[in-house]
């Protein structure tokens, strides 16, 4: 007898981040999202690498002003703000600009004890790269997990060796695939995500499928996807204006992200059904991505006329060994 998961689901149509905290924390709760870092490793050049196409001058953080506050300013800012709001009551810091692993341990240690000091944060979330993960990390996710909720969420982006290159992301798929396992190996009691853009030139449904099937086989706890925009300021913004990128149109985006959602086991949780450009100003193209709540109800409106959801075309795997034994390959 299969389960019925859409039970448990707000949206029949998928199985929400939302969803996945209401059950496991009691009740809604909240990310908030903080800046810390400053800096990457494409940014400051390391190893001959430059800086993600895609990625403005804020590294990708929510709010431009969280530069220039403390982090007790941000939590309690954005806590008396959507508390209001929402009636919120419990909350997430989500540590998201920049790379947070690219900072010293002692620093994030300083960080994360001053995020955990509040009694309305059950958690920690901390936005990083594949290849920026040391054994210093890793030890100390596992000490604060033992005390606390611990979530890692990876910027992937996608486990295929050419958009990586078009994105300038400075490390290959292979590279995404070790640090997936690295985690899930020796952080057993840590939350796993990884995020994906969905857009790049020459992207296949295969590959889009066979992604959906690599986080299944790797066991990720969550995944967040994006759909690749256009930045002011930023290195895609020239090849745009050249002619060597066209945005994807939103009902294709809403294609391929249904695509990966049927293949995608029913038990992870998705963050998001599209990226949003926070600061209008800054978006060039395409124009659908300034609409939040658009993108994730034109996804759900064409997954309703299909009858379909998250899982319709998963696959149950048996006892995985290729996740504890790296010299299984994972073929793309």
């Amino acid at each position: 007898m299969q389960t019925d998961f859409s039970a448990n689901w707000a949206e029949p149509q998928y199985f929400s981040i939302g969803d996945y905290y209401r059950q496991r924390f009691g009740e809604k709760t909240y990310k908030i999202p903080v800046s810390i870092a400053d800096d990457c490793p494409n940014r400051r050049g390391l190893n001959q690498m430059e800086t993600c196409i895609f990625c403005d001058e804020y590294g990708s953080a929510a709010n431009v002003d969280s530069f220039e506050k403390s982090l007790s300013e941000q939590i309690e800012e954005y806590k008396s703000h959507i508390g209001k709001k929402y009636n919120a009551r419990q909350f997430l810091v989500y540590f998201q600009s920049y790379t947070n692993t690219f900072m010293g341990i002692k620093k994030l240690r300083e960080f994360f004890d001053l995020a955990l000091s509040y009694p309305f944060v059950k958690g920690i979330v901390i936005g990083t790269r594949p290849d920026c993960i040391s054994k210093a990390n890793i030890d100390m996710w596992n000490e604060y997990a033992e005390k606390t909720y611990v979530s890692v969420e990876l910027g992937v982006q996608s486990f295929y060796d050419e958009p990586l290159e078009f994105l300038k992301r400075g490390h290959n798929g292979a590279k995404s695939i070790q640090a997936i396992r690295r985690i899930k190996n020796d952080c057993p009691k840590v939350d796993l995500g990884i995020h994906f853009i969905f857009g790049c030139p020459g992207e296949s449904s295969q590959q889009i499928i066979r992604s959906a099937e690599l986080c299944n086989e790797l066991q990720v706890d969550n995944v967040k996807v994006h759909n690749l925009h256009v930045l002011r300021n930023t290195g895609l913004e020239k090849i745009y204006q050249e002619g060597g990128f066209k945005p994807i149109e939103l009902e294709e985006f809403a294609e391929i992200t249904i695509l990966f959602l049927e293949h995608l086991s029913p038990e992870i949780p998705v963050h998001r059904l599209g990226a949003v450009a926070s600061r209008w100003e800054e978006l060039i193209a395409p124009d659908w991505t300034r609409r939040k709540m658009h993108i994730r109800q034109t996804i759900l409106d064409m997954m309703k006329q299909s009858s379909t959801y998250q899982g319709r075309l998963y696959k149950a795997q048996p006892q995985l060994l290729a996740l504890h034994n790296p010299r299984i390959n994972l073929s793309l």
